[in-house]
């Protein structure tokens, strides 16, 4: 029973440290990886066809430490995407594959050695490069992502088969050298040490496939922007995968070119609105000067035959190791499905107890929620009938206090006008009585006055007629 349970143990907890999650096409960017991104945001338009590429995010003890775009058309990354942590020297080389690209229902969910999956994976190989694809091929094990640019866990994510490329030994000595000067000389002194750094190295597969398998980079390319938020600059490199070729210097737009004519490495064209040309100019000088510097290679031994040396080395007990691989990866399996079934057989019961739980909670939550809405409208009710009871009130107080204000702004003297009119009244009738017979007395002495005057001038008329006819008639006799 302890032997069983140490196995379990062991089968749950051996990928343990190097992960590799692969991201699902449905998911959108690289999960926990997109930090490695300006603005989370993953380069676009490059060529080859999606369906075969393969969105992984590198990581080391359960810690993302950089974005790998893998092509299992090609078997090789396309890009790796990275910050600049700290140039050290290379470490022990253990390199590893990723099961899930092979075979997504195997269940290992960490990159794993090679030698330990042999026989337990489907299909492996067949989306990816093994260790053996690159031995007696005439080409070395290139990292995209180098290992001498990080130390520590960095560095150790790093050796892994879908960060590997195939390239002469002289390009891979070469690429090394350009590609630490350039970063630690000439981009991340003007980026704050490479704080708000983005690197974005690639490869651009060819026709040439070695063993008929993994593709030959026809050139491989890095891109950096810096953006700290209030300026920002840009540049790119690219070099053919040749003898005595190096890296040269060009305009991002002309790099995405190349590449394709919809290609984008990073949003906004690395923030381009925010283009500092100081800077930009300050990168460009330095990059000059080291692309002007000889390459100082050191003769260092191929990962491949450090990784074929290593293989060797634990051959001799190879035999004992595969036998008991034979027997106990089996186990594994059991105790692995047995595991599963527990931990899903326990997650149900949780599911079902929680569930039940939140059902008790919400008829409860519910009930009082119920309790506390009548209870409210009780006093939301009482309270409104006290309010239009106050309000009653306050109308008929301010009304009597409107009418006492208007009576008190009325003038006196209308008041002793208003109170005396009546006695006014009854006084001035005998004066008005006497002033009609006075009119009507006078309107008939008028009438008189004006018969009698009519009379006079009636008269007048007449004598003048007869006092004009009565002379003539005397003379005529």
């Amino acid at each position: 029973m302890r032997l069983a349970f140490a196995l379990c143990a062991l089968a749950v907890a051996f990928p343990g440290l190097a992960q590799a999650r692969v991201v699902g096409p449905e998911e959108a960017g690289f999960a926990e990886c997109d930090g490695f991104f300006l603005a989370q945001t993953p380069p676009e338009g490059l060529p080859g066809p999606p369906s075969s590429h393969v969105k992984i995010c590198q990581k080391y003890k359960q810690e993302p430490r950089f974005a790998t775009l893998y092509s299992a058309h090609d078997k090789i990354p396309l890009y790796a995407a990275f910050k600049y942590t700290e140039a050290a020297p290379s470490g022990e080389e253990n390199w590893l594959v990723e099961p899930q690209i092979d075979d997504p229902k195997n269940g290992q969910e960490g990159m794993m050695p090679e030698a330990e999956i042999t026989g337990s994976v489907e299909n492996l190989g067949g989306n990816q490069a093994l260790l053996a694809d690159y031995e007696d091929s005439g080409y070395e094990i290139q990292q995209l992502n180098p290992s001498s640019l990080h130390k520590g866990d960095h560095q150790a994510a790093t050796y892994t088969l879908t960060n590997a490329i195939p390239v002469p030994s002289d390009v891979r000595e070469t690429w090394d050298w350009e590609v630490n000067n350039l970063i630690s000389r000439a981009l991340a002194p003007h980026c704050e040490k490479g704080k708000d750094l983005y690197l974005i190295s690639g490869a651009v597969p060819s026709s040439v496939k070695v063993k008929d398998k993994v593709s030959v980079p026809k050139s491989l390319w890095l891109a950096a922007c810096c953006d700290d938020g209030s300026k920002s600059w840009s540049t790119a490199f690219a070099k053919e995968v040749a003898a005595g070729s190096r890296l040269k210097e060009l305009p991002m737009k002309e790099l995405e070119e190349q590449l394709s004519a919809e290609a984008r490495l990073f949003k906004d064209h690395c923030s381009q609105e925010r283009n500092d040309p100081k800077a930009q100019e300050a990168v460009q000088h330095s990059a000059k000067e080291i692309e002007g510097e000889e390459p100082q290679v050191k003769k260092t031994p191929s990962p491949l035959r450090q990784a074929t040396k290593t293989t060797e080395t634990k051959e001799g007990g190879g035999f004992l190791k595969k036998l008991c691989g034979f027997f106990i990866t089996p186990i594994f399996k059991v105790l692995q499905y047995i595991c599963s079934f527990i931990c899903q057989l326990v997650k149900l019961i949780v599911s079902i107890l929680c569930q039940a739980v939140q059902n008790l909670v919400q008829a409860v939550c519910t009930f009082l929620k119920g309790i506390c809405g009548v209870l409210m409208s009780i006093f939301v009710n009482l309270v409104q009938a006290i309010i239009c009871i106050l309000n009653g009130i306050a109308s008929n107080i301010y009304n009597v206090l409107m009418l006492i204000y208007r009576l008190l702004s009325i003038p006196l003297n209308l008041l002793v006008d208003i109170v005396c009119f009546p006695f006014y009244t009854l006084g001035a009738i005998p004066r008005v009585l006497h002033d009609i017979a006075s009119g009507f007395g006078g309107l008939f002495l008028l009438i008189i006055d004006a018969i009698t005057n009519f009379a006079k001038g009636m008269s007048y008329i007449a004598t003048s007629i007869l006092g004009r006819c009565l002379p003539h008639q005397s003379s005529e006799l």
